[in-house]
């Protein structure tokens, strides 16, 4: 290579390496995993599934007009009255199973990614707040965390319910109160070793205003570990809120979540009418596992020193 091309070689190779962005080396590293693909892909079609249900279902389960008492119960695979075939069979109302099935995906995901975000925003800000300023507020923030996390998610939730009573935005509140401080406490950790660094030290001196060293400084390098904790709460959540419709204190019938089937058909299982019950929670399984795989593979590739 002559003096003259060496300038221009070395330019093209610094644009190069220019073009791998950290997004794109964040694919390529998840990408290395089959089971990360095949999670996250899989997850996809479940968010897909959920979202376009009112389009990929049979029927509208929840329209009366739609379902024939006639056809209650019956079995995978039976023809109704109504000359509908019945692929999961039916319920104790009548209505289609596997539509039932994707409707209730539908509420369940939405519960557990809405509460998720809202849980994550809330607890992200106060975890800041806390490491940033430190001393006495750092201590009672850390505090009311500790209290929150003494106590058990399920019972804390069973008593917001009995005061909010049913509905999603109450079960939604319930989630959020019992989800924000697995956040905190995540942020906070991260937030004082990213507050004693050099670049926090420089935009101090630059005069920078303290809500844009947080947000636009200390903030994005925490998010790491604050996705892991995200999907790990995601799963949490929706289990949880399956666990209150079961008890028959979380959604009311007329928006029926995976843990409501659940309990729908659960007191036919004795009788034989086992697919009632057996599909949503078949479903609701393997949505739970599925999201925990996807957390569980970004934790390894967000951390490389955790990489089996």
């Amino acid at each position: 290579m002559s003096v003259t091309e060496a300038p221009a070689a070395i330019a093209e190779k610094n644009d190069a390496s220019a073009v791998e962005t950290p997004l794109r080396r964040f694919v390529s590293a998840y990408c290395e995993s089959k089971l990360a693909v095949g999670a996250a892909l899989f997850l996809l079609v479940l968010i897909l599934l959920a979202a376009f249900a009112p389009l990929i279902a049979p029927q509208n389960p929840y329209d009366l007009a739609q379902v024939d008492v006639l056809d209650s119960r019956l079995p995978p695979g039976e023809v109704g009255f109504s000359g509908m075939t019945y692929w999961l069979g039916s319920d104790g109302a009548g209505r289609d199973l596997l539509s039932a099935m994707l409707y209730g995906l539908r509420i369940s995901l939405s519960v557990g990614f809405l509460s998720g975000l809202i849980a994550m925003a809330i607890g992200a800000a106060i975890g800041l707040i806390a490491a940033y300023v430190g001393g006495r507020v750092d201590s009672l923030i850390m505090r009311i965390v500790d209290l929150q996390l003494s106590f058990p998610a399920i019972l804390v939730a069973l008593m917001l319910i009995a005061v909010l009573g049913k509905g999603v935005d109450k079960i939604i509140i319930a989630l959020v109160t019992v989800q924000w401080a697995y956040y905190a406490r995540t942020v906070r950790g991260s937030a004082l070793v990213e507050s004693q660094k050099e670049y926090v030290e420089a935009a101090r001196c630059l005069g920078l205003s303290h809500v844009r060293i947080l947000f636009r400084h200390i903030l994005p390098n925490c998010l790491p570990p604050l996705i892991v904790v995200a999907t790990v709460q995601a799963a949490h959540a929706i289990a949880l809120e399956a666990t209150l419709s079961f008890l028959g204190v979380g959604l009311p019938q007329t928006e029926p979540s995976l843990g409501l089937l659940i309990s729908n058909g659960f007191e036919y299982v004795l009788s034989g009418k086992y697919w009632i019950s057996t599909f949503p929670g078949i479903a609701l399984l393997v949505t739970i596992v599925t999201i925990n795989l996807v957390g569980d593979q970004l934790r390894d590739v967000l951390n490389p020193r955790l990489a089996r």
